[in-house]
């Protein structure tokens, strides 16, 4: 079957069983779009506001579901309008394979008309990235982009075509995905065996869970080892939900707005389990604590093993699977006097922190409320700052892939798109998108999408007229010099939601948020609730940059500083 490159993308895309789309057209990918237009009954393609967005949607969808999330952009500054977008997926491990077009090969390198180089720009952003010379390896090409975005690690690829390959035709044979399984080929018998002798000499081990368990689905494996062992379980952000936050051994975030409780039993534990972490700065900051431990790791990426933190012993390999062989292994441990240890301190983190004033607004007091009527159903995606802290810290999440956020690189502008890639790929699902102020103005243009496509997501702007994180730093190690952090604008977020299409709540007292949070899920169209807090609250516990992770700085600790 003789068909054009344009047709061939489209049909290989349905045979990866790709269902969704996230894009904006231009010149480059007009043959792209013709016939997407043609396949429009088998691809849905959602139309973003800027192409920066399409890929953050993309990626929410990615991690809702763990399929490949697919983006499109035309050259130039579209394919530049992506690189956020694509970064962010790398930095998180996200499966996506982004598509973008451009200028025909007899124009490449010649400075042409919206030409750049990006697979150039991507390569330090991308598991790996293609641009197509040849018509006749488009097909594969594109087979070879999702099988390395799922494999292994996940991670964004790219695909670059020139527009005179979308035009040119060959031959088409429909050939089957290529399927990924789970790399087992390190997980031997002897690296079992010595991972086991270290976890079964432990007396106060800790378990200290990325967002590689998630991304394997070892979320039951996770509990069964901690259970078996009674290991106190500290997550990171990309883990928060792999444990429900409500487990005895959940002793919650771990690093620099980790709780007292996780970073304090770093320093305690004689061993520390790494299942899918990295050890990023954020989490272990300066690594004294390590000192007082050994470290084995499970990870299914080589370059991470002894790379921020020497180890004493690790596999290489899918969490789940190597899980599912080493917990035979390991002997049944009661642990009690370190669990008795782990339950002081999470008691301790619970006494830190029943300090809210009854009639203020506050960010505990909202994420009670939202964990109150949360069903089971809630999936939460966020922004970047204070508000994303509060969520891990003070949210009950429940399930894994309900909390959707960007850690590694922190961009702000991420969780609006995130929300409505979540929404679509999980229409059952309440999406709530907790943004602050700052990161609201970022890319608040994706409400029109919402309000377009009727995505009935929920935005909550935790609204304090400032960059608060920022602000948070520069009161703590500025001297309360605030240059650039306070917003000082009029917008009216209310008003904003009408004048997109949607609905706008705003809640200024407690008495009024049970109230506003019930008719913003029974409204299906996409809300915004504007939810006033004080400029100065700020996220405790903190870790001060480069501090020893046990030197926690608490609320009481810069009362009226």
């Amino acid at each position: 079957m003789l068909l054009s490159g344009a047709e061939i993308l489209v049909k290989t895309l349905i045979s990866e069983g790709v269902d969704t789309i996230f894009g904006y057209p231009g010149g480059s990918v007009l043959n792209i779009y013709d016939y997407l237009y043609k396949y429009k009954d088998q691809l849905k393609h959602y139309l973003t506001c800027h192409e920066q967005s399409a890929a953050h949607a993309a990626d929410g969808y990615a991690r809702a579901t763990g399929k490949v999330g697919v983006c499109i952009a035309t050259s130039g500054p579209g394919a530049t309008n992506l690189v956020t977008g694509i970064a962010t997926a790398y930095m998180d491990s996200t499966p996506m394979v982004a598509i973008t077009g451009n200028v025909p090969k007899a124009l490449l390198g010649k400075d042409s008309f919206q030409e750049v180089d990006i697979t150039g720009i991507t390569i330090p952003i991308t598991k790996h990235n293609f641009i197509v010379k040849d018509v006749n390896e488009l097909q594969g090409i594109i087979r070879k982009a999702f099988y390395i975005a799922k494999e292994g690690r996940p991670g964004p690829v790219l695909i670059d075509i020139p527009k005179d390959i979308t035009i040119e035709k060959s031959d088409y044979e429909d050939l089957d995905p290529i399927e990924v399984t789970p790399k087992v080929k390190h997980i031997t018998k002897d690296v079992l065996d010595e991972v086991a002798r270290y976890i079964n000499s432990s007396q106060k081990p800790l378990i200290y869970a990325g967002g590689g368990v998630i991304n394997s689905g070892a979320t039951e494996e996770l509990i069964d080892i901690a259970e078996k062992i009674n290991a106190p379980v500290a997550t990171t952000l990309m883990c928060r939900g792999a444990i429900p936050s409500e487990h005895r051994l959940n002793t919650g975030m771990i690093g620099m707005h980790g709780s007292n409780a996780s970073n304090i039993l770093a320093t305690k534990c004689d061993l520390i389990i790494a299942l899918g972490a990295r050890f990023s700065d954020r989490v272990i900051s300066d690594k004294e604590f390590i000192n007082n431990a050994k470290v084995v790791q499970i990870d299914v990426d080589p370059a991470e093993i002894n790379k921020n933190v020497k180890v004493d012993s690790f596999i290489i390999g899918d969490i789940k699977s190597t899980l599912q062989k080493l917990i035979p292994l390991i002997k049944e441990k009661k642990n009690e006097e370190w669990l008795q240890t782990v339950e002081n301190l999470k008691n301790l983190s619970a006494s830190k922190n029943n300090d809210e004033k009854s009639e203020e607004l506050t960010p505990r007091f909202l994420f009670e409320k939202l964990s109150e009527i949360d069903d089971g159903k809630f999936i939460i995606t966020t922004e970047v700052g204070q508000h994303q802290m509060w969520t891990a810290q003070y949210f009950n999440f429940k399930n894994p892939r309900t909390l959707i956020s960007s850690g590694g690189l922190g961009t702000m502008g991420f969780g609006l798109g995130a929300a409505i890639g979540v929404k679509i790929a999980q229409p059952d699902k309440t999406v709530f998108n907790i943004a602050g102020d700052g990161s609201f103005g970022m890319n608040c243009n994706e409400f029109a999408t919402a309000v377009k496509y009727n995505i009935p997501i929920k935005v909550i702007v935790m609204n304090n007229n400032a960059l608060g994180m920022v602000r948070q730093w520069q009161s703590l190690f500025y001297e309360a010099r605030y240059s650039q952090t306070t917003l000082d604008r009029a917008t009216d977020f209310v008003k904003l939601a009408e004048a997109f299409g949607g609905v706008g709540f705003r809640v200024e007292k407690r008495e009024e948020l049970e109230n506003v949070l019930s008719s913003a899920l029974i409204t299906n169209k996409p809300v915004i609730i504007d939810y006033r807090i004080d400029s100065d609250k700020k996220v405790f516990p903190m870790v001060a940059p480069g501090a020893p992770i046990h030197q926690i700085i608490n609320e009481e600790d810069v009362m009226g500083s």
